[in-house]
């Protein structure tokens, strides 16, 4: 997903939707926040697009600083997350 500025927007809106077109979905900001997302009309995400224009549902836009959010977590050398991962699945079931 990239990220445009409102007047970046303005200054080529077919180019935006051209490239929306080619399936690339779209953040305008401005002053650095998200105010609009751009979707593709098809795709994985296209089938949303409806209802997100009529305001029934509404996509969180994730851009690289929301990465700053995710928790990290240490693993052993050579361990295979997958298998961390399904161990603590597993211990928390019990």
């Amino acid at each position: 997903m990239s990220s445009v500025s409102v007047r970046e927007f303005s200054y080529n809106p077919s180019g935006m939707f051209a490239r929306a077109e080619q399936g690339e979905t779209i953040e305008i900001t401005r002053h650095g926040k998200v105010i609009a997302v751009l979707l593709p009309g098809s795709g994985a995400l296209g089938r949303y697009a409806p209802l997100v224009a009529k305001g029934v549902i509404k996509l969180k836009a994730t851009t690289t600083s929301d990465l700053d959010q995710v928790p990290r977590f240490a693993l052993p050398d050579g361990a295979d997350p997958l298998d961390v991962l399904l161990a603590e699945r597993a211990e928390d079931e019990r």
